[in-house]
């Protein structure tokens, strides 16, 4: 007879739990995985920055500059075209090659400082971060803004900040690489001007203005000192607006990392008349303005050596008016009327 052993529940319980046990140790002993739920912080927002194109009777190439400039890979910028006063068609040829562009538009030639403040004061009402002039005859980079931008947010006395720029028809010779302050024949002068880049000026440092050719301004600086002196007209607005910065206790800094090309005096032409009369005029400005005993010293031995120099220098081009109309300009600046340079403190509460 064939008997049926059944083993007790206790037995049966306690190989059980030594079954579990052993499970136990052996997941305890395998090292697995950290997983960290912890969420990422939100990234911030890359500051709001507007381009603001002046432009007088350059149709084409305000055409190129804005493209050059909406190919940009900063995420955060408006391109701004400030019409200044043009007759050539050129607020209706950019409302048709870039149906989404913004334009501001005055209908008499407000010239170079009237149209820039006629831009700044645009962007303060609408709350930019920063605001960036530029010439309309220019080609950028795309990273060119990134690289102002990252200058300009590494410390708060930064005042402005400018490119490395190039001659755009000779593409590795430099043009500026920040500006120099002389107080001379002329006001200022573009660092580097002239030479092939060899790497000479590739460090980001400070310098002692920057070109209007393409210079990025903190929205707070801009409101503390204000505007770009109309007095100008046309030459060293920029240089005089660097130097009342400067007396705030802010910095002028040169971004070797952002890159332009610039179609040099495409407006208003090299070496003739129209421009000299300007120049001279506008560094007589100047020396007023922030000249003290060694600047107008300085300022009245090199024009009266330069002067002469010139003149026989241009007699034989037959461009000698050209040298006549800055000696016009130097006395006209010498005695004109000065106004005070426009406030913009209280633009984005107006």
């Amino acid at each position: 007879m064939t008997r049926h052993l059944r083993t007790p529940a206790k037995h049966l319980t306690r190989r059980f739990l030594r079954g579990i046990s052993s499970v136990n140790i052996a997941l305890t002993s395998i090292r697995w995985p950290i997983v960290s739920l912890a969420m990422e912080p939100p990234s911030t927002p890359q500051p709001r920055v507007v381009a603001l194109v002046l432009n007088y009777n350059g149709k084409e190439v305000t055409l190129d500059s804005i493209g050059s400039l909406l190919a940009m890979n900063y995420p955060n910028c408006d391109v701004v075209h400030i019409d200044n006063g043009s007759t050539d068609g050129s607020f209706d040829a950019v409302a048709e090659q870039f149906p989404d562009a913004i334009q501001v538009r005055t209908e008499d030639n407000l010239w170079v400082a009237g149209g820039a403040n006629l831009g700044m004061r645009w962007a303060l009402e609408r709350d930019y971060d920063y605001l960036m002039i530029l010439n309309n005859d220019i080609e950028v980079e795309p990273e060119m803004l990134t690289e102002m931008v990252a200058v300009a947010e590494s410390d708060p006395q930064v005042g402005c900040v400018g490119p490395k720029a190039y001659y755009y028809g000779d593409r590795d010779r430099i043009w500026s690489a920040g500006g120099l302050i002389r107080f001379r024949e002329a006001g200022s002068k573009e660092r580097g001007m002239g030479e092939m880049d060899r790497g000479q000026y590739d460090r980001t440092e400070e310098v002692e203005y920057i070109n209007g050719c393409a210079v990025l301004m903190p929205r707070g600086v801009v409101e503390a000192v204000g505007g770009w002196d109309p007095n100008y007209r046309l030459a060293l607005e920029d240089t005089d607006w660097c130097l009342r910065m400067k007396t705030l206790g802010y910095h002028c800094m040169y971004a070797h990392k952002a890159i332009l090309w610039h179609r040099v005096s495409h407006t208003v032409g090299g070496y003739v008349a129209g421009r000299t009369y300007q120049s001279g005029r506008s560094t007589a400005i100047l020396v007023r303005r922030h000249g003290g005993l060694w600047q107008w010293l300085t300022f009245v031995a090199f024009m009266s050596a330069a002067l002469p120099m010139a003149f026989v220098r241009e007699l034989i081009k037959g461009n000698q008016a050209a040298v006549t109309a800055k000696l016009r300009g130097v006395v006209d600046g010498l005695r004109a009327t000065l106004s005070e340079p426009p406030s913009f403190s209280s633009a984005s509460s107006s």
